[in-house]
């Protein structure tokens, strides 16, 4: 009730509407957060100004010109019941997928995706074969202790490189072989 009431008073005040509409450009956050409570009867959440005077924009216009005609709103409310169902269908599914814990990072450190020390990494790239060993302090690839999977990749491929990825250990394909 009180929305209508102040949707009402407001619309006597919005004569005006494009003198009112240029003012928003020029009002500070607080002026138009004053605003939006004096038009829309509840206080905003947003401290966003494009956001406001769009809002604000809108508001302005609905309660000078009129609202959505009753057969838009009519439409609106038979295709709200079936749009949306897709969105809950998803918000099902996801609830559905069993939720994996976070594995607890070990005490030394290590970054809890890799696979555990000894693992042999391989992958093909541009015809070449390329075996990385992940060690207890780092990634050993020719030789050399790596800081990271991303660095050996990188190192390879001349770009940056999702390490995980690179090596396959994202996607749950097993490209590690265990000496």
């Amino acid at each position: 009730m009180a929305k209508r009431g102040t949707a009402r008073a407001a619309r006597t005040q919005l004569a005006d509407m494009p003198q009112q509409l240029a003012a928003l450009a020029s009002m500070p956050v607080p002026d138009l957060a004053a605003k939006y409570l004096e038009l829309y009867g509840e206080p905003t959440r947003s401290r966003n100004r494009d956001y406001l005077k769009k809002r604000l924009a809108f508001r302005i216009q609905e309660l000078a010109e009129g609202g959505l005609s009753t057969r838009a709103v009519a439409r609106i409310s038979e295709l709200g019941d079936r749009l949306p169902e897709r969105w809950r269908m998803r918000q099902v599914e996801e609830k559905r997928k069993p939720s994996t814990p976070t594995p607890a990072a070990p005490a030394d450190g290590r970054d809890v995706r890799l696979p555990p020390p000894g693992t042999v990494l391989t992958r093909a790239f541009k015809g070449t074969q390329h075996r990385v060993t992940v060690r207890e302090d780092g990634i050993e690839y020719e030789g050399q202790l790596r800081r990271s999977l991303s660095s050996v990749a990188k190192l390879i491929t001349g770009t940056a490189w999702n390490g995980f990825t690179f090596f396959g250990l994202k996607d749950g394909s097993p490209k590690a072989v265990t000496p």
